[in-house]
């Protein structure tokens, strides 16, 4: 890898509930596209996800907690629009430091692949 360069690897975290559903990358992407747009369908568009398919993950998602992790508003002339409720929020929190934390303690092991693995044609080590 070239000095200077940020590191192209990473970690890339599931988190397994107790009671059975799963939080990845995916649903944390989705949650970051509503609350940056406003909106259930806009976020799915920025993803290219069907409305649908990001209406039943935050269904589910708003079933998993004690609290709905997103606030929705029904349209009218304007439209309605969906925001992240505190939980919401503290999940995008606590997921984020489960990253960091993860990616911290993995440092040595990752470095370790990383000296393994062949460079990219083009590219020196």
């Amino acid at each position: 890898m070239n000095a200077g360069k940020k590191s192209e690897r990473r970690i890339s975290i599931r988190f397994d509930l107790a009671s059975g559903p799963r939080i990845g990358p995916g649903k944390i992407v989705l949650l970051e596209a509503i609350a940056e747009t406003g909106s259930i369908s806009a976020g799915a568009r920025r993803l290219g996800m069907s409305y649908k398919k990001a209406w039943l993950l935050i269904d589910a998602f708003n079933n998993t907690f004690h609290e709905p992790v997103i606030s929705t508003e029904t349209g009218g002339e304007q439209g309605g629009g969906a925001t992240l409720t505190e939980t919401g929020k503290e999940i995008l929190r606590l997921f984020k430091k489960l990253e960091t934390e993860a990616g911290s303690a993995t440092e040595a092991t990752r470095k370790a692949f990383d000296d393994l693995v062949k460079a990219p044609p083009g590219k020196k080590k």
